[in-house]
């Protein structure tokens, strides 16, 4: 079977290119397309497979400034040769999903996330620009919204990361999908020592708005326990001023230095509305309950009550009555081999199983 796998873009290593890489391992034989390829920030499976760049790639300073030629990424996928194909496989964040598939061939789409820029997120993102920004990205937007509705029925088959994203696959697209929650690779995280002291909260992720660094800095702010927050990024002078002594900001740290904050803390504190969220499984694979906001992809990785809390707000005093809830139930509540053994629930091995069984159905549905 010959089998094309279309990505948006491959200038890092973050959670899409983490499922590429099972894709990859499941189709050893698949060729890459995508609009850009920066090999030196690409993982040795990937770099070292066959890619295909389309024409976004010849625009001038395109590696580093791809997301400003997003208008021109629904023609040049259109453009892509993909004749003698039996499966297309498209990895949909940024545009790629828009491919002309060939008569013959099958197309699944694995959903990251409907392009958050032009749907859910459209009005934060066109507030953060100037007016001639605004002016110009509004009538994009305007486009590509009818162009990514079109290119919805060019597949055969939608799979998404998270019941939160199929839900906006639904609403945006009106198809339905397969839930297949992204693989975590979780074998450098491990319970600690029994007995252990666990002494702090902890706060992992980029420090950008989203995320809500600040809002946790202002629960813990006059709350009478320690914090500590690990992560860099755009926010990361802002929230430096003024910290209170039970507040330490880490910046980045090592795989080792991770996994023992992991392993020391009372609790892993998200308060994000992701997609999915990879930082809760990874705390939970290190007996780490979660104290979460109780919206997105959250809602499929951790139990209320069983592996973490959730909360309903995303200010300081919701995130302080969650900790004083968790605080009442006793760390005891929650078992740290169950919540090990949750985490590695969501392996590599069983994403890659799922991912064949539904190839395997919907080709002989062809």
């Amino acid at each position: 079977m010959k089998v094309a796998i279309v990505h948006y873009w491959l200038v890092g290593m973050r959670g899409g290119e983490r499922v590429l890489e099972e894709l990859l391992r499941l189709y050893p034989q698949a060729d890459i397309f995508t609009h850009v390829a920066d090999p030196a920030k690409l993982s040795p499976l990937i770099r070292d497979r066959k890619i295909t760049e389309t024409s976004v790639a010849r625009l001038p300073f395109a590696r580093q400034q791809y997301q400003k030629y997003l208008g021109f990424m629904p023609r040049a996928l259109e453009e892509i040769d993909l004749r003698g194909y039996d499966l297309v496989i498209s990895s949909e964040s940024g545009p790629a999903k828009g491919i002309i598939p060939p008569p013959t061939a099958r197309h699944i789409c694995y959903v990251h996330s409907p392009m958050r820029y032009i749907w859910d997120s459209y009005n934060s993102y066109a507030s953060g620009l100037g007016a001639v920004g605004r002016f110009y990205f509004s009538r994009l937007a305007h486009n590509l919204r009818q162009w990514d509705v079109t290119t919805a029925q060019r597949v055969d088959r939608f799979v998404t990361n998270s019941s939160f994203v199929a839900d906006r696959v639904e609403r945006y697209y009106r198809r339905s999908s397969d839930v297949l929650n992204p693989p975590v690779d979780l074998d450098v995280y491990a319970l600690p020592p029994e007995h252990a002291p666990r002494s702090y909260y902890l706060f992992v992720s980029e420090l950008v708005p989203y995320k809500k660094a600040d809002v946790v800095i202002d629960a813990f702010r006059g709350f009478d326990r320690p914090l500590k927050v690990v992560g860099d990024g755009a926010q990361r002078a802002k929230l430096e001023r003024n910290l209170p002594p039970n507040i330490e900001l880490l910046g980045r740290v090592d795989q080792n230095q991770l996994t023992e904050l992991y392993q020391g803390a009372q609790a892993l504190i998200f308060p994000a509305e992701e997609d999915f969220g990879i930082v809760p499984l990874e705390a939970m694979a290190c007996g780490t309950p979660v104290l979460a906001y109780g919206r997105g992809g959250v809602r499929d990785s951790v139990i209320d009550g069983d592996t973490g809390l959730y909360f309903d707000r995303q200010d300081a005093d919701a995130v302080r009555d969650a900790v004083e809830r968790f605080e009442n139930m006793g760390q005891s509540h929650f078992d740290a081999q169950r919540l090990h053994a949750h985490a590695c629930s969501f392996s590599p091995e069983r994403f890659r199983s799922r991912f064949a069984e539904i190839v395997d159905e919907t080709l002989k549905q062809a």
